[in-house]
């Protein structure tokens, strides 16, 4: 048995358990996944098994929750134990010093750099340094490391580590038709000022007021009502639909009904530049295209290689809202759109990512008679 360790990421997490744990499931292990979530989560989803916790908000209730969640670990009777934040890293570390489990942790941002907003710029690479060295301890005690971007993986040794992209789950899904008409821009998944919707307003701002914009998912910085009390300001309020977070089936249906998605990570965080967002490849499924920062080293290099959006200075507002200016040729919004659906379909699909996974945990753990025959009753 798999047991996929979340001290942060919810039940019913995209990469954790849409991805990983259901393409470990249906190679044949049984897998749950131990994550903070109600009492009233699904008991399971894509294959996998899911268990909630309570724990504190933040970072506190996460450090304070650390011992319950290794003994927790430490009790399952997990062959491998796959922990998906540096917390939940100590978990399982600990967890296997009393179970004999194996361990492979999921690196999913740039950690080494997690500080830097904290703390003043001299002391960023003192910190930076240690931080480096905390994954790389980490690592060497653990059986194998995966990473979502291949950016992340100079942190760690070479010889455990293995890149798992955030590449795209194949779905069914009519892709956009694009026609003439006011475009409506689209933002999915998590909303940030760093996330760039102070740029967003003032390039809608500069738009034609026929222009909307429609959002999916939540804020997470908790700058929301300043979001919509700099809307109301710049007169934008009726031009913008938020609606709020919505399971992955139905946030890409309400994406495909847009015309142009935006990724507007503003520059100045290492995990932005190293970013690979779902939402990138959620637009490419739905057959938009995207207007993205140029800074992103493997947002830009997917955009570039596939041919599927513009590159844009997302700090600039003129910049955003000359792109988008851009795409109201429906034309080119068909064109860059049909050519990101055609890449996300097969050179970043899913599928070639779950084989790699796979085989790792094949040659950790091999399934069992008796763990598919568990999986058989969920």
């Amino acid at each position: 048995m798999i047991l996929m360790l979340s001290a942060a990421h919810p039940p019913d997490d995209i990469r954790v358990v849409r991805k990983e744990g259901a393409a470990l499931a249906a190679a044949g292990w049984t897998v749950r996944h131990l994550a903070p979530g109600p009492a009233d989560a699904p008991r399971q989803v894509a294959g996998v098994a899911i268990e909630t916790y309570r724990r504190g908000p933040g970072w506190r209730g996460r450090l304070r929750n650390l011992p319950r969640l290794a003994h927790q670990a430490a009790e399952s009777g997990a062959a491998i134990l796959h922990a998906s934040e540096p917390d939940a890293w100590l978990a399982a570390l600990w967890a296997a010093r009393h179970s004999g489990a194996r361990i492979v942790l999921d690196v999913h941002e740039h950690y080494p750099s997690r500080l830097d907003a904290r703390l003043p710029s001299p002391l960023r690479p003192l910190a930076r340094g240690l931080l480096r060295l905390g994954c790389r301890l980490a690592a060497r005690a653990a059986d194998a490391v995966v990473v979502a971007k291949d950016g992340l993986a100079g942190d760690f040794p070479a010889a455990r580590t293995i890149a798992v992209r955030n590449y795209a789950l194949p779905v069914t899904l009519a892709p956009r038709e694009h026609r003439p008409g006011p475009p409506t821009l689209v933002h999915a998944g998590a909303m940030t000022r760093s996330r760039g919707w102070p740029q967003l307003l003032a390039a809608l701002a500069l738009l034609p007021p026929d222009t909307r914009l429609r959002l999916i998912g939540r804020f997470t910085d908790g700058s929301e009502d300043e979001f919509s009390a700099e809307a109301m300001r710049l007169g934008l309020a009726p031009r913008i639909d938020s609606l709020g977070w919505h399971p992955h089936a139905e946030a890409l249906r309400l994406m495909a009904e847009a015309d142009i998605a935006l990724v507007l990570f503003q520059p100045g965080e290492r995990n932005h530049q190293l970013a690979l967002p779902h939402k990138l490849f959620d637009a490419m499924l739905a057959g938009l295209p995207v207007i993205a920062p140029a800074f992103a080293t493997e947002v830009a290099g997917i955009i570039r290689e596939a041919g599927c959006g513009l590159l844009v200075e997302t700090a600039d507002p003129a910049a955003i809202a000359a792109a988008v200016a851009t795409l109201g040729d429906p034309a080119l919004r068909a064109r860059l759109g049909a050519a990101g659906l055609a890449a996300a379909r097969v050179r970043y699909g899913w599928e070639g990512e779950a084989a790699r996974l796979v085989a790792l945990y094949r040659d950790l753990a091999p399934p069992t008679v008796d763990s598919q025959a568990a999986l058989a009753v969920l």
